[in-house]
């Protein structure tokens, strides 16, 4: 009897595997042959599911971008206003060697979607899902008088988006240097100039 294949979980397999050597060796590390030993496949099984290295980076940006979205959803269930956003903002923040490492697939994603239209687009729909979702956080926190700053939800959601990519950044470029408790007080002290004086 022929041996039935799980495409979905090679699929799943292979991106975290892709996952594991970008946040071990970087992305020039991360060739098809590293990348298929990870995984435990043969070289060639690769083709079938992702042609390119460029669609693995591609799917993996798209796992991350999930599982950020799944610990959001869990985190900030029966919250509202504030403590939404703020919910929100301490899951996207790099604040564990897991969040670190989903940063450094984010990075070499960017890159990519300077000069691929696909990849632009696709990060510009994640990133207006994002802003989409802390607007109905900062409407809900006005409505129960928590953010009373007269700065724009535009604006406060463009410095938010700002401080929390850049984290990304810096946390993936010298992890030692911004700790934790420094990304969470940071996170308080502008959450605090939004309330009431």
């Amino acid at each position: 009897m022929p041996k039935i294949v799980d495409h979905h979980q090679r699929r799943l397999d292979l991106v975290n595997a892709t996952w594991r050597i970008i946040a071990r060796h970087g992305i020039e590390g991360a060739t098809m042959r590293e990348i298929a030993t990870e995984a435990g496949f043969a070289n060639g099984a690769l083709k079938p599911y992702f042609p390119t290295k460029d669609d693995l980076i591609t799917s993996a940006f798209g796992h991350v971008f999930n599982q950020t979205n799944q610990r959001i959803a869990t985190t900030s269930t029966g919250l509202a206003g504030m403590a939404a956003l703020r919910a929100f903002a301490l899951e996207v923040l790099p604040l564990d060697e897991d969040r670190i490492n989903e940063a450094r697939i984010v990075i070499p994603f960017w890159q990519k979607a300077l000069t691929d239209p696909a990849k632009a687009q696709l990060h510009e729909t994640s990133m207006e899902e994002w802003r989409n979702t802390m607007a109905g956080h900062l409407s809900r926190a006005r409505e129960m008088g928590e953010v009373t700053a007269r700065a724009s939800n535009e604006d406060i959601i463009n410095q938010l988006m700002s401080m929390l990519l850049g984290a990304q950044i810096i946390a993936a470029m010298s992890p030692t240097q911004h700790l934790p408790a420094q990304l969470n007080a940071q996170l308080e002290a502008y959450l605090l100039l939004l309330g009431p004086a």
